[in-house]
């Protein structure tokens, strides 16, 4: 999902993708997009505010499977 430092995964390790919604999927998708987008700028674009948004919502979905 674009310039990531060392170390970093870019899904949660414990998360499928049976675990999003559809709007999470979505949403995820629009997002991975944006940084599409923003990486052809160039590699000097920041998209650190869009991962935070990515890692929200694969916090949402990792606190939903497990209050199963």
């Amino acid at each position: 999902m674009g310039r990531l430092p060392e170390g970093k995964v870019t899904m949660a390790d414990d998360l499928s993708p049976s675990d999003f919604t559809f709007g999470e999927k979505a949403r995820l998708a629009g997002l991975v997009a944006r940084m599409a987008k923003r990486g052809v700028a160039g590699m000097d674009v920041d998209i650190s505010d869009l991962q935070r948004r990515v890692e929200r919502i694969e916090n949402q979905a990792r606190r939903r499977k497990h209050s199963k």
